[in-house]
């Protein structure tokens, strides 16, 4: 009787840590995480590991909070989606007050956690949160644009950790915004395309010209290119004490390159294959470039 007791509540506690990892989005935490403790190694100060901690538990609190506001928000519509229908909320398995409960919790744990870092870095988290859950959320049934403005919380990570690291907000946190900035763009309008039947069940928004044709994928271009173009940048010698050697730079741009033909394609092919295949690489793009950026300066 025991042994069955204690498996019921080993059951039970992996139901509920699985249902948190999926309100907060797991996986997509991680990786914001990951983009902000590169920001933080990319700035010219030694590196601290309690502030690396504290970022990194901060950024979580903050995504998983905007993750879980979100999702409130958004339930039922969520429940007319395949890709959404089985998320805890609409499935019944976490109450309406239970992920308001977990949203607010983070919020405050986030904003607190990256205040002990400075002033700037929890005032750009909370702009995060307030800009997905009040503006960007409520947009997606509404408009297009509404890509654009998730654009602006969705590059703040890469930029939060130089933040973090050095309390100041200039050119160099500034291009690393703006290259995160711009690859939302091919990267979500690929989901979109693949995506977009199951989000017009919800009433979503999300492709620019709101159809999976010619114009939508030379926009895509269009954003991939200036993406590429920024992220080159501080190989020039223009953005302060973000550098990057020619060498990391010509990697950089290869990797654009590779995106960017993948880009093409879609405008050639426009089908969903296709744009899995550039959401996939815009995905590699962003984590290898950041990697690329980091070793960069410690050789």
């Amino acid at each position: 009787m025991k042994t069955a007791v204690s498996a019921a509540n080993t059951s039970s506690l992996r139901m509920i840590f699985a249902d948190f990892k999926e309100i907060t989005k797991a996986r997509l935490a991680v990786s914001v995480v990951f983009s902000s403790l590169a920001g933080y190694l990319l700035a010219p100060v030694p590196v601290d590991g309690i502030a690396l901690l504290l970022l990194a538990f901060g950024g979580y609190c903050m995504v998983g909070a905007s993750n879980a506001y979100n999702q409130v928000i958004e339930r039922d519509l969520d429940a007319l989606m395949n890709r959404t229908k089985n998320r805890p909320i609409p499935s019944g398995r976490m109450s309406v007050s239970t992920a308001m409960t977990i949203a607010v919790v983070l919020t405050i744990l986030g904003i607190v956690a990256l205040y002990f870092l400075n002033s700037q870095t929890a005032m750009f988290g909370a702009i995060s949160i307030f800009l997905y859950t009040s503006v960007y959320t409520p947009l997606k049934t509404k408009t297009p644009l509404a890509v654009f403005v998730g654009a602006f919380p969705g590059a703040i990570p890469f930029m939060l950790g130089w933040v973090a690291a050095t309390n100041d907000f200039g050119i160099e946190p500034g291009t690393l915004f703006m290259i995160q900035f711009f690859w939302q763009f091919p990267h979500f309008w690929a989901l979109g395309w693949m995506l977009d039947d199951d989000y017009k069940k919800g009433g979503f928004k999300m492709l620019p010209t709101g159809k999976k044709d010619r114009g939508t994928a030379l926009q895509i271009i269009m954003y991939t290119i200036w993406m590429i173009v920024i992220s080159v940048i501080p190989a020039f010698g223009i953005t302060g004490s973000l550098q990057l050697s020619i060498l990391a730079a010509s990697i950089v741009f290869i990797m654009g390159l590779f995106m960017l033909f993948f880009a093409f394609q879609l405008y050639q092919k426009r089908d969903n294959a296709t744009a899995r295949k550039l959401m996939l690489a815009s995905v590699s793009y962003i984590t290898l470039m950041q990697i690329v950026y980091v070793i960069d300066k410690f050789i």
